[in-house]
């Protein structure tokens, strides 16, 4: 018996396809080209057209809106029209998915519930927050990202520093890293290592200002949770905390550049191998401001920076004779 008839319809069905896909290709550059000149077309959303960049013709008009029908003046009425709800989002322990109940016991019309309502939501709102924290991992990641929160909020950080560090504790707890270790120690670790690895890095010495815990043990588990996690975190750049310093002592962007050139300077001749990124940038700030006819003080920098004027003192020489020998050569 041959098989020449089921060898033929296969080739005939594989070409089909081969020549259905080809046309479909063709189609959708020809959606994206225009039809007069081959030009790219442009989808102008507020008048609802496609338009050619390059001649102008209006290939397609009176196009569907897919956003809301209402319209907002403010953020106020946006959020009060709005019939969705937040992103979700890491640093909250159920990422903003669970249900919250008011605290306001009030009818969907605005008028007040009586005394047995009032009651009925009071135990719903219990037994909501229970369930919001079954367990103990849940309870443990609430606490800490409480923590993270608190901390990043203290120091100022961004909102995607404070989404590296839930990502990053959330790891942790998840490769079981917390037994032997605080809460508290952990989560300052993840804000540090976030912080340093999103370019907006915070000294040891202010981290500790904002937790609960102690400077050793923060160094101590920062370490040792990049090391169990293999997170990427580059030495801190004495020049990204030029710009804090500069601004907290209200100094002039002159003297913020000067600062920035001395720092590569020593950079060039390796004075910053070995040193303190926190004290070479106070030293290079007030360096800066003397050199720009600024006045400042190396107390008003040990303030702004948390740093010994003693380091910003030995520093400074350091970075004049790096630049005096840089100019010599």
């Amino acid at each position: 018996m041959s098989n020449t008839p089921s060898n033929t319809r296969v080739r005939r069905t594989e070409r089909e396809t081969t020549d259905t896909e080809e046309t479909a290709t063709e189609s959708e550059q020809n959606d994206l080209a225009c039809p007069e000149c081959a030009g790219n077309l442009v989808v102008d959303d507020e008048h609802g057209e496609t338009v050619c960049e390059d001649c102008g013709l209006v290939v397609e008009e009176d196009s569907v809106d897919r956003g809301p029908e209402w319209r907002a003046f403010d953020a106020t009425e946006k959020n009060e029209k709005s019939r969705v709800g937040a992103p979700t989002t890491n640093t909250m322990h159920d990422k903003g998915l669970s249900t919250n109940i008011d605290w306001r016991n009030k009818d969907a019309y605005g008028n007040s519930l009586g005394s047995r309502q009032r009651e009925k939501m009071q135990r719903l709102r219990k037994w909501n927050e229970r369930f919001r924290t079954r367990d103990s991992k849940e309870r443990n990641l609430k606490q800490a990202l409480g923590e993270i929160d608190r901390m990043a909020s203290a120091l100022g950080l961004p909102t995607n520093v404070r989404e590296t560090a839930s990502v990053i504790y959330r790891r942790a707890l998840d490769e079981d890293l917390l037994p032997g270790r605080s809460i508290e120690g952990v989560s300052t670790a993840c804000v540090y290592a976030a912080a340093r690895q999103a370019g907006v890095p915070r000294s040891l010495d202010e981290i500790a200002d904002v937790s609960r815990v102690e400077k050793n043990e923060i160094a101590r588990t920062y370490r040792y949770v990049v090391r169990e996690l293999g997170l990427e975190v580059q030495p801190a750049d004495p020049e990204s905390y030029v710009p804090r310093f500069a601004s907290g002592l209200e100094l002039s962007d002159e003297a913020e550049h000067r600062a920035r050139a001395l720092l590569q300077n020593a950079k060039e001749k390796g004075v910053h191998s070995g040193k303190s990124p926190v004290g070479l940038a106070a030293a290079a700030v007030y360096a800066a401001a003397l050199l720009t006819n600024e006045k400042t003080t190396q107390a008003a920098v040990s303030d702004v920076a948390d740093i010994s004027e003693v380091t910003i003192r030995n520093r400074y020489h350091e970075l004049l004779e790096a630049e005096e020998t840089l100019g010599l050569a």
